[in-house]
């Protein structure tokens, strides 16, 4: 009873390492290309397994990258703690993550439509931003009421998107340091300036997008 409670014990350990192991192999895959470049063959390989050991584990392709995806949230990258209400410093924090992970997150939203799969995790991240925002800036929102502070909020989850990083640092070719005082530009813009009427511009074009 002994030796095979252990032979149990062994195969679900021996299980658990190539779960593992097929699941970093993807992980690094996906991080080199989109979900089209690479197939199961190239996991296997770099797994040092079979395809079908893949597909045993896993059950098909979409289910080992939306694995893939778990893990590289679990093990991600998170915006460091700063001072609340610290432009700079949130504009530094968050773009330290889009410098690491930017590249890939742009590849994922790339994939949702013809991914659905991924939407989940997706809209996890767009989430998780949203509250970021609300926490670092809840200052300068608590300052606001109503409609002001909704148009201040959307502006502020627009100014630190990933997608204002992918504009200014990609399309655009800014330095980091360029691209972080462009953000900065704007954010204090619809923070602190405001017309004669006690209205900011920005804030009431957004407001009737």
């Amino acid at each position: 009873m002994g030796k095979r409670r252990y032979d149990m014990t062994a195969r679900r350990a021996a299980a658990a390492e190539t779960k593992e192991r097929i699941e970093a192999a993807a992980v690094a895959l996906y991080r080199q290309g989109s979900l089209d470049d690479f197939t199961l063959d190239d996991v296997a390989e770099r797994a040092q397994t079979t395809v079908q050991t893949v597909l045993r584990v896993f059950g098909s392709k979409e289910n080992l990258v939306l694995a893939a995806l778990r893990a590289m949230a679990a093990a991600g990258t998170p915006v460091r703690a700063t001072p609340p209400g610290d432009v700079d410093a949130a504009v530094a924090a968050i773009y330290d993550v889009y410098e690491t992970i930017g590249d890939l997150v742009i590849d994922q939203l790339a994939d949702e439509r013809r991914r659905p799969a991924l939407k989940p995790a997706l809209d996890a991240g767009r989430e998780n931003h949203r509250d970021w925002v609300r926490q670092i800036f809840a200052a300068q929102l608590n300052a606001r009421r109503g409609s002001a502070r909704t148009q201040l909020f959307n502006i502020l989850v627009v100014a630190l998107d990933v997608y204002v990083w992918k504009l200014l640092r990609r399309d655009l070719a800014l330095s980091r340091s360029a691209a972080r005082a462009a953000v900065r530009t704007i954010i204090a813009g619809v923070i602190d300036a405001e017309n004669s009427s006690g209205t900011n511009p920005l804030a009431e074009l957004v407001g009737r997008r």
